[in-house]
This record gives C-alpha cells, sequence and structure tokens, in this order.
C-alpha cells in the first residue's frame, strides 16, 4: 500500500536564519520533433502531427534540480539513465518511442553521478519528488533507494496499470522497490494556484498542481528571500512558451495546460519569479543570474 502525504501547514513561514540554496543538475540531452515543441491544432490532431512531424528540435537538456535545505536535501526530478542505450528499453511498438525522441545520456550524466560531483551524497537524499513519470524525469530513480520518494497521485495512477505504457510512461522500467508516498493537495492557495502541499515543516518548498503535459503533473516552489523559483517540470518547454501560453503537441489537455501557464504568469507578475521548466537551455543561467520573469505585460 502506498502512502499518502497530506501534512503540514503551508503558509508556515520560514525562519530567517534557514539559507536555501537550488542548484541545477544536467543528466545529459533530448531531442524531440519541432510539432511537439510548438503543437500545432488541438486535440487528437495535435498529438498526431507531433508523431508524424519530419523536423527536429535543436538537442536539449534534460535538467534536475537539488533544493539544499535545512531539513534535508530535496531533488525535483531524477533526469533519465543510460540505459536508454540497451536494445529494447523503449518499446519499440510505441509510436513515440519509435519515431518522437532522441536521448543522449553517459553513465556519468546519470544523476547519482552528477550529485557526487556537486558535492552531494545520494544516499543522504531525504526526498525526491517528481514533476511526472515520464522517462527523462524519472529514468534516474534508481538511485534513490533510501529516500523518500513522492509523487502525484493522480500521475501514479496514469503511469500505471494497464494502460499506463500505452500513455507514454514506462511502468515496467520503476524500480522493484517503488511504494512511492502519494502527494494529495489541500485547498491552500499559493499564488494563483488554488491547491498546494507543503514539503517543508517551515512551507518554504510546496507542491502544486499544474495540469497540462500531463493530468497529474506538479511543479514545485521554493520560496527565498527576495526570490521564488519556480521548478516547472514540462509545464512548458520554455520560459517564453510560458510567457506567450503556447502548449507543446503532447499536452494532455489544451485548456489545462493553458489555464496552467496563465497562473504562472499571473504568479510572476505577483513576486519575483525565476521559472525553471527541464529543458530551457536557458534555465541554467537564469539561475545563476537569479533573472526573474520580465516581458509579461
Amino acid at each position: 500500500m502506498m502512502n499518502t502525504m497530506t501534512h503540514s501547514d503551508p503558509e508556515t513561514a520560514a525562519s530567517a536564519g534557514q539559507q536555501v540554496r537550488v542548484h541545477c543538475i544536467r543528466t545529459g540531452s533530448v531531442r524531440i520533433r519541432a510539432n511537439q515543441v510548438r503543437g500545432k491544432g488541438r486535440g487528437f490532431l495535435r498529438q498526431l502531427r507531433t508523431y508524424t512531424g519530419v523536423a527536429w528540435s535543436e538537442w536539449l537538456p534534460i535538467h534536475a534540480w537539488v533544493i539544499d535545505h535545512p531539513e534535508g536535501i530535496i531533488v525535483v526530478d531524477t533526469g533519465e539513465t543510460s540505459r536508454i542505450s540497451e536494445s529494447g528499453y523503449f518499446p519499440r511498438w510505441h509510436p513515440y518511442f519509435r519515431r518522437g525522441v532522441e536521448e543522449q545520456v553517459n553513465r556519468a550524466d546519470e544523476i547519482g553521478w552528477q550529485l557526487r560531483h556537486h558535492g552531494f551524497d545520494p544516499d543522504l537524499v531525504s526526498r525526491v519528488v517528481l514533476t511526472h513519470l515520464h522517462t527523462d524525469h524519472a529514468g534516474g530513480l534508481h538511485d534513490f533507494p533510501n529516500s523518500e520518494i513522492l509523487i502525484g497521485a493522480k500521475e501514479y495512477a496514469m503511469a500505471t496499470g494497464p494502460l499506463g505504457q500505452v500513455r507514454g510512461y514506462l511502468p515496467q522500467r520503476f524500480p522493484s522497490w517503488l511504494k512511492p508516498t502519494l502527494m494529495g493537495f489541500h485547498d491552500a492557495p499559493v499564488g494563483p494556484f488554488p491547491q498546494s502541499l507543503a514539503l517543508t515543516e517551515a512551507g518554504d518548498v510546496v507542491a502544486v498542481p499544474t495540469p497540462g503535459h500531463t493530468p497529474g503533473h506538479v511543479s514545485v516552489i521554493v520560496r527565498t528571500p527576495g526570490i521564488t523559483w519556480f521548478l516547472g517540470g514540462d509545464a512548458s518547454y520554455t520560459e517564453e512558451m510560458m510567457l506567450n501560453e503556447k502548449v507543446d503537441g503532447v499536452a494532455s489537455n489544451d485548456d489545462a495546460a493553458r489555464e496552467t501557464l496563465r497562473r504562472i504568469r499571473e504568479f510572476a507578475a505577483q513576486e519575483p519569479l525565476v521559472y525553471l521548466p527541464t529543458h530551457d537551455p536557458a534555465s541554467q543561467l537564469r539561475l545563476e543570474r537569479q533573472q526573474v520573469v520580465t516581458g509579461h505585460g
């Protein structure tokens, strides 16, 4: 039986003496069809164009994030595994894996190796939070057998069971030991997001539902003095797409995705926000420069 996480008051303020830092970890590269980056049309037609498109995107980073917090180290997303190079790792019967995506991940790109390179011990990571369960976000789970794994309850339901593989997930590649804590959300607003779940007792790290790319997609908000960090997963592929409310080509629901992007824009208008989606080549530089969202009117 899975655990369900519903504790803590998300409005509890962090103490003034706490130091919270966000670090960027690159776990390889991915390229997808150009029609996936910028979807064309609506619904099934948009997804069909993703599968049948010819042009590729540029090679994009596969980022994961480390929140160095006084209560413990939190990793957001685990990137991809180098096992993708093994014959048969991806199901060839699935049109997306057959012609929609290519990845470059070496053993030294995997998150366990990268964490050690950046001075972190994977065995000391207290929690791993997954924005969603697509393989380029969950492929590195095997490096965290000693951590609490947090997954949105709706996302876990979508990714597992008989239809999980049909929907583009790889539940057969999840670690055999995986017994996640399933996140449920409270009616506790954070900016324009009506629901949230505190991930720290201090309440300075929270998860919010950001459906669209997948029905159970979540994002993680980190509040520090003067700056709010928004770890957006695949809510959009770039900051520019978020600002222009451009839905990607594989989004599960056009309207939900657009509403998520609208809420992120509104949040950025309310407080200094650094937006960090997984595959944006500029995310790491924005993190280093503490570059807040601008140009949103």
